[in-house]
């Protein structure tokens, strides 16, 4: 049954990738493995293959997959967004937030460090395009820019209810250009940081939130004696439950902007559903910048997958809460559980979710 299920799998991504058929299958069973056996190491992976094939034997499939499959060559190199999109419900909501973060690991000596734009809904988060840093670094704001670009080639602007970043996400090119694209933004400033009123008066933002008989919201430029063509700002702040000022700066109204950045924590949430409490995307060996981009992108079809198997078997409910309020399961461990539970009893009814993406193939690509 397993092996069907992989084969019906591998039948709904050839509409959708330009890949061979044996290529596509081995796609279809890394996605399915990885769930199972709740890791992306390729020795782990090779041992989920049912049948009679030697372990030994599909362990140098899988090597040869990330041999010789290259994103931006074989497949596109936003390859996976569309396709997690549908599979998710993206595009039936219309509008999401998008997250904008990074995360780093180490293999050994080695650093890994992936600039993550991934998108969220009520009930769910998944990732949809990356870009891999050198070192332990900050992005860039031509990073940024570039993978911004990126998403605006496959969605439209209008589809972002708002774009979400922490403070190490500021300037003032990075903010033209999302104010010039029409990218409405909340992004977290430090509360040292100096801003320009539009009265003219240069102080912190420090300063100005301790001036208590003041509105908590403002108007004018980052930095001092900023350049006026600069697109003007909306700064708006809050006090936190710590004792720290949340200050967001924004194109939007204050109080949308607010309200909408507690979202920002899913994308903490999303990195806890690659590692530890999912996939544990830190146990592969890959340091190939290219072959982890293409083992990112795998990942973000399997967290699409249990958003869907989550939407599928909840309906409109909502998984049920703890004394405390909280959820006793989040919604993607809601999902990953149950397609784990049916790869092992209906492997078949596991895969159906993917049913959805059939019939809405991409642009065809070369076969190789």
């Amino acid at each position: 049954m397993l092996h069907r299920a992989i084969a019906t799998l591998r039948d709904n991504l050839l509409l959708h990738l330009g890949l061979s058929k044996d290529r596509v299958e081995t796609l279809a069973l890394i996605v399915v493995a990885m769930v199972s056996a709740r890791t992306v190491n390729l020795s782990h992976l090779a041992a989920e293959r049912p049948g009679r094939v030697r372990v030994a034997s599909t362990y140098r499939r899988l090597q040869r997959f990330f041999q010789h499959v290259r994103p931006g060559r074989d497949l596109g190199q936003d390859w996976a967004a569309p396709i997690a999109a549908e599979l998710a419900g993206l595009r039936a909501s219309r509008r999401w937030y998008l997250t904008l973060d990074r995360t780093q690991w180490q293999i050994g000596g080695h650093e890994v460090n992936f600039l993550v734009l991934a998108a969220v809904t009520r009930r769910f988060r998944v990732p949809l395009m990356w870009t891999m840093i050198r070192g332990r670094g900050n992005s860039s704001t031509r990073q940024r820019i570039a993978l911004m670009r990126r998403y605006l080639k496959l969605f439209e602007a209008s589809t972002i209810r708002l774009l979400l970043a922490d403070r190490e996400f500021i300037g003032h090119e990075w903010m033209d250009f999302l104010n010039e694209t029409n990218i409405p933004f909340a992004i977290r400033l430090r509360e040292n940081l100096r801003i320009t009123t539009e009265e003219g008066h240069e102080l912190t933002l420090d300063a100005r939130l301790h001036w208590r008989r003041r509105g908590k919201t403002l108007t004018g430029w980052l930095g001092a004696g900023a350049n006026r063509a600069q697109h003007i700002l909306n700064f708006a702040a809050k006090p936190l439950k710590d004792g720290e000022w949340l200050v967001v700066a924004t194109n939007a109204t204050p109080r949308a902007a607010l309200d909408g950045y507690a979202k920002r924590w899913a994308i903490e949430c999303l990195f806890g559903d690659a590692k530890t409490r999912g996939l544990n995307i830190e146990d592969t060996r890959l340091t190939d910048p290219r072959k982890l981009a293409l083992l990112i992108g795998l990942v973000a079809l399997a967290i699409a997958w249990a958003a869907r198997a989550a939407k599928d078997l909840l309906g409109t409910k909502w998984p049920p809460r703890k004394s405390h309020g909280y959820l006793a399961k989040s919604w993607f461990r809601t999902g990953f559980d149950q397609i784990r539970n049916l790869l092992r009893s209906d492997p078949l009814q596991a895969i159906a979710p993917w049913a959805r993406i059939a019939q809405k193939p991409t642009k065809k690509r070369r076969v190789v």
